[in-house]
């Protein structure tokens, strides 16, 4: 047993550092970690039923710190795309998939259910990944991937109870999810009367005693113990877990709670993966090659479709189209749960999950170039005219409001926070302004206040040159989106050499290709505030401000920057 899960840990942690130095997510390291040492690769592990047991403790945990990390408060903030989106993108895939399988592949209507259900799901980890990476979790298609993608991850509850039941008969089937939910429901009762009046007291006797040994302890007993509840009376035992961890997560240890377990959970995750990695067939893959491939393309082509109407179907613009669909075009890490929950059910056979694993492993790996395709395709389909039939978003008049004979004005693309104050000292100096926002809501505001406003996408060349950019005298790009900053800029000094452009980015790459674009300043909110506490902390030692702005300030930069690295001119004693 110490071998095998020696041998597990070991080549889990090779496959993940290669898959890192890769640049790909660690999932895909441990599941050809688990490919290499399974039995039908190396058979370096002898007792693969043991490791999948203790493996299903990974399950357990991921639901538990999944439920932790659920807040109605961010499903409401998930807004209307998140929530409705979300579900319309869910059972439109499912549909669509179910369909194909059915009819195309040849799959019974079972494993055409469970593989609809399977695809529908995007990986979170993959997504906010890319996003965090390219700087665009604040950008409107960011925005919306991160809502949708909570809506799935709640999503993955509900499956879990229903999917695995497909495996009963026919005839007993109603009475048996019937049944289920009855016990999903008399569960739930029974866990908001302890979560309500138990668990508080009990949460708060142990933080009392200041050990984080027995706090650890006292929160896997919790998630255990619901798990264990839940699965004795016949339901899944993820179910049990994710409804535990809802009711730590309404109490005040919360966040403590999520912080001691997370380690120990991507442990068990990683064992998991692993074991999955177990299950694949690497000679099955190859005499199938061309059916897993057909099957991925299949699963790329009907989530890109299905995701990208859904936004456009809500009104947002060709890049947000494109982007959003590009971004949930892969399978995510909880359809391997719900595959590995109908494997152990026997809702699928093995040689089906075989092929959904392996097409689903390639969406994965395609999936940061399939968000790159999506910007190129924007780029390139930004500017035909034809499409203005299908994407009139930004060109609608109803959402413009501009003054006629606009010259020397600024361009501010973008009205979050930092256009806001922009703006704010804009209107103080009487000096006349566009804002280019692509948000509609954020439109509606500024055209009650009577703000000149374009509705558009900031890199859209049409809609620069609708805020007049060609008359402008500077060009602040307060969005954080780089590749519209970069598009901006392109046009911008094409139709206007001397606009001066002021763009925001915290990426060296980024901030020198604006810079060979002719960008006048880049602004790094990092480094800004990192000049604030500067400031703030040299003026507790009753540092002068001007020696401060003249000395401290300056020296900062330069060393940022890597001009040099001596010490500041005078002193900076008190």
């Amino acid at each position: 047993m110490f071998a095998d899960f020696a041998i597990i840990m070991g080549l889990a942690l090779v496959g993940g550092l290669i898959a890192y130095r890769l640049g790909l997510p660690a999932i895909l390291g441990y599941l050809t970690a688990g490919a290499v040492i399974g039995p039908h690769a190396l058979g370096l592990v002898a007792n693969v039923n043991l490791v999948e047991t203790v493996a299903s403790v990974g399950v357990v945990l991921l639901l538990f710190t999944l439920g932790m990390e659920f807040s109605i408060g961010d499903l409401k903030r998930a807004g209307k795309i998140g929530i409705v989106g979300g579900a319309i993108q869910i059972q439109a895939t499912a549909l669509v998939a179910f369909l194909v399988a059915v009819r195309l592949f040849g799959w019974t209507y079972t494993e055409a259910i469970f593989f609809g259900f399977l695809v529908a799901l995007s990986s979170t980890m993959v997504v906010v990944k890319i996003l965090v990476e390219k700087g665009e979790t604040n950008t409107p298609h960011g925005k919306i991937l991160i809502a949708i993608l909570l809506v799935q991850d709640i999503a993955v509850l509900p499956l879990m109870i229903i999917l695995p039941v497909l495996g009963q008969p026919v005839s007993g089937l109603i009475s048996t999810l019937g049944l289920t939910l009855l016990i999903v429901a008399a569960v739930l009762g029974v866990m908001t009367v302890i979560g309500t009046w138990v668990l508080p007291a009990v949460l708060g006797e142990v933080a009392g005693t200041r050990s984080r040994e027995l706090f650890l302890i006292t929160i896997l007993a919790i998630g255990m113990g619901a798990a264990f509840g839940t699965s004795y009376f016949g339901v899944s035992a993820a179910f049990g877990a994710f409804a535990g961890g809802m009711l730590i997560s309404r109490s005040h240890f919360a966040h403590q709670a999520l912080a001691d377990i997370i380690p120990l959970r991507n442990s068990f995750a990683a064992l998991f993966f692993v074991s999955l990695g177990m299950l694949a067939e690497p000679l099955f893959i190859l005499n199938n090659l061309g059916m897993v491939l057909l099957v991925s393309v299949v699963i790329l082509a009907i989530k890109f479709v299905i995701a990208a109407a859904v936004v456009r179907g809500f009104g947002y613009g060709l890049r947000t189209v494109l982007l959003v669909g590009a971004g949930l075009s892969q399978v995510g890490e909880f359809s391997f749960v719900i595959g590995q929950a109908g494997l152990q059910a026997k809702v699928i056979s093995e040689a089906t999950y075989s092929i959904i694993l392996s097409s689903a492993i390639l969406t994965i790996l395609f999936a940061p170039l399939a968000y790159k395709l999506g910007a190129v395709a924007y780029a390139r389909l930004s500017a035909p005219e034809w499409l203005n039939r299908f994407f009139p978003a930004g060109r609608d008049l109803s959402l413009v409001n501009l003054k006629p004979g606009l010259k020397d004005h600024v361009v501010v693309c973008g009205h979050g926070r930092t256009g806001r104050n922009l703006t704010h000292i804009l209107d103080h100096y009487q000096i006349p302004y566009v804002v280019i926002e692509v948000n509609s809501r954020i439109i509606g505001d500024l055209r009650r206040q009577k703000v000149p406003c374009v509705y558009g996408d900031a890199g859209n060349p049409q809609i620069l040159a609708m805020a007049h950019v060609d008359q402008a005298r500077v060009l602040a790009l307060t969005c954080p989106d780089p590749m519209a900053e970069v598009t901006a800029t392109t046009y911008a000094r094409e139709v206007n050499k001397d606009i001066d452009i002021i763009a925001r980015h915290t990426e060296t790459p980024v901030v020198e290709k604006l810079r060979q674009l002719g960008v006048s300043e880049v602004v790094d909110p990092s480094f800004e505030a990192s000049l604030e506490f500067v400031r703030h902390t040299l003026g507790y030692y009753k540092v002068q401000s001007l020696e401060i702005e003249s000395r401290a300030c300056p020296f900062v930069r330069r060393q940022d920057q890597g001009l040099e690295r001596e010490e500041p001119e005078g002193t900076m004693a008190a």
